[in-house]
């Protein structure tokens, strides 16, 4: 079933996209992983996958990984799984306009430009699978995670839009969110939380004292975190089943915020999240 089908995963250096790409790899997809620095490409083809630079905050990149994948797959195209995306830590009235641009483009706006183009390809083939890696914060907002909640909540916008506007086209469209997932995100998100955040000038000072212990804290951070693994297992079934679902959620966090904000108010949906981030309040 799976054989010779082409399928690009980005953001495949690390994590959830790395563990997707060599699973799907064994399961006889031609899997074709991309990254954003050209030493990660060359350490994905030395793992034995099919790697492409691409960097999503550069149209230009974007152009010639989808002209170098189209070359290497004779125009076709079964799968994208739009997996590439960092946090931006830090209050909301912390981020510079610049600092939530740079999220933006690429979580939002360098996902569905690749998306844009890969889309024509379905269509004239009548076929393809699009699956967006959302998150439980697309579901749910936590403080100092504004500009990641923001850009998860729009690509929710942008994923189900998707769905109706491609129906009957042959396009799947789904949206998986998982909760925390064993990966090199807190690493990163540190980084970009000490490249951006003026914590001597912020009124939250005190309270990313608490966020800080939590990004630099070595395994696992939180309970009910799962290998990337959970995750490769609902990117098989959005792939494969005649009839993906549009959202799957992965973890137990994801599936208990779902549900509690469906049936709390609002004032009680706040008072829950207050208390699971209560290291930072």
């Amino acid at each position: 079933m799976s054989k010779n089908k082409a399928i690009l995963i980005t953001g495949c250096s690390s994590g959830i996209g790395l563990c997707c790409a060599h699973e799907l790899n064994n399961k006889g997809y031609q899997v074709f992983a991309s990254a954003r620095n050209k030493k990660d490409v060359i350490w994905l083809k030395s793992q034995g996958l099919n790697s492409l630079q691409l960097d999503l905050a550069s149209s230009q990149s974007i152009q010639n990984a989808v002209e170098e994948l189209l070359n290497r797959t004779e125009g076709q195209l079964y799968g994208l799984f739009n997996n590439a995306a960092y946090g931006q830590p830090g209050a909301v009235e912390d981020l510079q306009r610049s600092v939530l641009i740079e999220q933006f483009e690429t979580n939002v706006f360098g996902t569905q430009e690749l998306t844009n183009r890969i889309i024509p390809i379905m269509r004239q083939q009548g076929y393809g699978r699009i699956i967006y890696n959302g998150s439980v914060l697309g579901i749910i907002s936590l403080p100092f995670r504004g500009a990641y909640n923001a850009s998860k909540y729009a690509l929710e916008g942008l994923a189900d839009t998707l769905r109706l506007e491609l129906y009957g086209s042959g396009i799947g469209v789904s949206i998986i969110e998982p909760g925390p997932i064993i990966s090199a995100f807190r690493k990163n998100s540190y980084k970009k939380y000490q490249e951006n955040i003026n914590k001597e000038a912020s009124f939250f000072k005190r309270n990313y004292e608490g966020m800080e212990n939590r990004l630099k804290k070595q395994g696992v951070a939180v309970p009910f975190t799962l290998p990337p693994e959970a995750v490769y297992k609902k990117l098989e079934h959005a792939l494969q089943s005649k009839h993906p679902k549009a959202h799957y959620y992965v973890t137990f966090p994801t599936h208990l915020f779902g549900t509690l904000k469906r049936i709390l108010p609002a004032k009680g949906m706040d008072w829950v999240l207050r208390k699971v981030s209560k290291e930072e309040n």
